[in-house]
């Protein structure tokens, strides 16, 4: 697996990119904490978390139709320029004193609205970095570092806010941001074709026609729409508040987190070794295996056992991250790659923001226990949903198959 990296872009992004995600996985402690502490009300944290997902969602189509009009690579380094900016700005406020609630949203916003422009323009700058047969390798790799920085970041940032204050979390995110932009204006990337100068709602059009075209593209993004906001959004919002109700606080919180990350570790070196005839059945499967720490939230059982459940599913989630994206990038064409990631992420994340918004109420209604048990039966069935179909089933890697 490790070949690719000896590929000069790919080993440039790699470093940036890693740096980046330490910094960013240490925010979902840093800052739920930081608004448990300083506002002394949970609802607030999901409002917060909210308040990133609803820019991201509201952006993401327009970042991928510029990701695939600009190189690639200027898109993602003015994103995190932006994104330097807003959590430096966060870290100084937290540092000095307690921010209201609207400077948590606004500048969360922002971040968000950074990753619209970034995540598309990432998805369909791979093919243009990596060699094909590093294909598949290069998106463990990302996975890897993905899941790397969830095993630093949560459990340096649970140690930071404990014994120094969020504000400094925070602030190396911002860093981290700074070193990832650098990373990318150094990529030596040949120019594309020119795009035709044709409207921004045209191409719009055309990502929309190469993402219905493809059942199971549309497919694993309407299951993923629900599966975020009532299997996801309630883990994030309610474990914290569970964690400090009763495992311990913010270093228990940390711990589970980094156990998911070391998880992914694992999957995503698997993942660069499986060659799975049907690699959408595998990554599917491996999705399915989120319900696990949710369960065990449920129950609830001791924080190590919680900590052994979320690193089994961040081996699963590693393993379908891995063979979505490289499915994305074999099948659908480099030219149109990114505006389709933008309907990826659209879709996955539209209702994250209401998941967010809804679960402290829900628990409230219902317990914070029931809440989490719907969620993981929810992740179950929609994975066992998407298996009925045939163009999941069909899919493989010797060739394109757009079935029923």
């Amino acid at each position: 697996m490790l070949h690719v990296l000896g590929e000069r872009n790919f080993r440039l992004f790699f470093l940036g990119y890693a740096s980046s995600l330490i910094g960013s996985s240490m925010v979902p402690v840093a800052l739920t904490f930081a608004v448990i502490e300083k506002l002394h009300r949970t609802s607030d944290v999901g409002y917060v978390l909210a308040a990133e997902t609803i820019p991201l969602v509201a952006f993401i189509l327009i970042g991928g139709v510029v990701a695939d009009r600009v190189p690639r690579k200027l898109s993602m380094a003015s994103a995190d320029v932006l994104r330097t900016a807003s959590q430096g700005i966060l870290a100084a406020l937290l540092l000095t004193g307690t921010p209201p609630l609207w400077a948590y949203l606004v500048l969360s916003g922002i971040v968000g609205a950074g990753q619209a422009f970034f995540n598309p323009a990432m998805t369909g700058l791979f093919p243009e970095m990596v060699s094909p047969e590093g294909l598949q390798s290069a998106n463990a790799l990302r996975g890897i570092a993905d899941s790397g920085g969830q095993v630093i970041g949560p459990a340096v940032a649970g140690v930071l806010v404990a014994f120094a204050g969020a504000g400094w979390a925070i602030g190396i995110d911002a860093a981290s941001y700074a070193a990832s932009a650098a990373c990318l204006l150094a990529l030596r990337i040949a120019p594309r074709p020119p795009v035709p100068a044709t409207s921004m709602l045209r191409q719009l059009a055309e990502g929309w026609s190469e993402f219905r075209s493809r059942t199971w593209v549309w497919l694993i993004v309407v299951q993923f729409a629900t599966f975020n906001a009532l299997s996801f959004a309630p883990v994030m919002v309610l474990g914290p508040i569970l964690a400090a109700r009763r495992l311990g606080g913010a270093t228990a919180w940390g711990a589970i987190l980094s156990a998911f990350g070391v998880g992914a570790v694992l999957g995503g070196f698997a993942a660069a070794r499986l060659r799975p005839r049907r690699p959408l059945v595998v990554a599917t499967l491996g999705a399915a295996v989120f319900a696990l720490p949710l369960s065990l939230l449920a129950v609830p059982v001791a924080t190590p056992f919680i900590a052994v459940g979320s690193g089994i599913a961040g081996v699963g989630i590693a393993v379908f991250g891995t063979f979505w994206e490289t499915s994305l990038q074999r099948e659908i064409p480099n030219a149109a790659l990114s505006r389709v990631s933008s309907y990826d992420w659209f879709g996955s994340l539209a209702f994250v923001p209401v998941g967010y918004a809804i679960a402290g109420p829900l628990a409230g209604a219902f317990g914070i226990r029931d809440v989490l048990a719907f969620g993981a039966a929810w992740a179950v069935a929609t994975c066992g949903g998407v298996l009925c179909s045939r163009s999941i089933r069909d899919l493989t890697f010797a060739g394109r198959h757009d079935g029923p």
